[in-house]
């Protein structure tokens, strides 16, 4: 059938309508940000811990990354991270100004600044802690952490995030790598080594079934040491990702 005259006009119009209407939908889709706060001020890390989340959210949104830059460049101790939440919070304050920026990130383990971002902003704010415990925890199977920060204080701050989420019996502990985490980020073959033999303790003498890598930092550590263990090594920048982008796709 040929259609003509004003039916024909009507259907280009509608077709027309129709596309300006998707590519209106895909260029916001595009405008999207999802803002990725590093507590500390390693512009390496920042920036590494953006790249992997943008892998995660592909097109949804495009990733930016933001150092604390009057941190220290790792946050091994609790009182380095109650001194990075003015700066957390002064980063994701500023960020949520703008207002294509649709979710917040804060990427450190111990989710420093988390609350008090949260009631400072009025979009959604992800901490990679929070949300990997809950990735690591899925379907109730025995999870446990490796970090390469040994102080007791902040090792002590996982296991009460376990209970405060509702993970107490399924948590196995902690496993610290040896020597001075500083030194040791900066050396990716002796990092990796140190982790490698952290997850398989975590394996073959606590039960772990997930092992989260405890720190944004160790993030790539975390895929190039996956092939040589058939549990999942959790990604706490990859689970944030994954949530924040759920979040914002989902309908109002």
């Amino acid at each position: 059938m040929t259609i003509t005259g004003p039916t024909r006009r009507l259907a280009l119009v509608a077709g027309c309508t129709l596309g300006l209407m998707s590519g209106q939908a895909l260029a916001q889709d595009a405008d999207r940000i999802i803002v990725l706060i590093n507590p500390n001020s390693n512009e390496a890390a920042t920036q590494s811990m953006a790249e992997l989340a943008q892998d995660e959210v592909g097109d949804a949104a495009s990733v930016e990354g933001r150092s604390n830059t009057g941190a220290p460049a790792l946050l091994t101790t609790p009182e380095d991270m109650a001194n990075a939440v003015p700066g957390v919070v002064a980063v994701g304050t500023e960020a949520a100004s703008d207002p294509r920026v649709a979710a917040l990130i804060v990427s450190a383990f111990s989710d420093p600044g988390l609350p008090e971002l949260r009631e400072a902003v009025d979009i959604p704010v992800f901490g990679i802690g929070e949300e990997v415990f809950h990735e690591a925890a899925r379907d109730g199977r025995p999870f446990g952490i490796v970090t390469v920060t040994p102080d007791e204080e902040l090792i002590e701050s996982f296991r009460q995030k376990a209970v405060a989420l509702g993970y107490e019996a399924q948590y196995r502990g902690v496993r610290v790598t040896p020597g001075d985490p500083t030194e040791l980020v900066q050396d990716a073959d002796r990092l990796d080594a140190a982790l490698a033999d952290a997850v398989r303790q975590s394996v073959s003498e606590d039960g772990a079934e997930a092992v989260i890598m405890g720190g944004g930092p160790l993030s790539a550590s975390a895929i190039r040491l996956q092939p040589q263990f058939q549990q999942p090594l959790v990604i706490a920048v990859t689970a944030a990702a994954r949530a924040a982008v759920q979040e914002i796709a989902a309908p109002d």
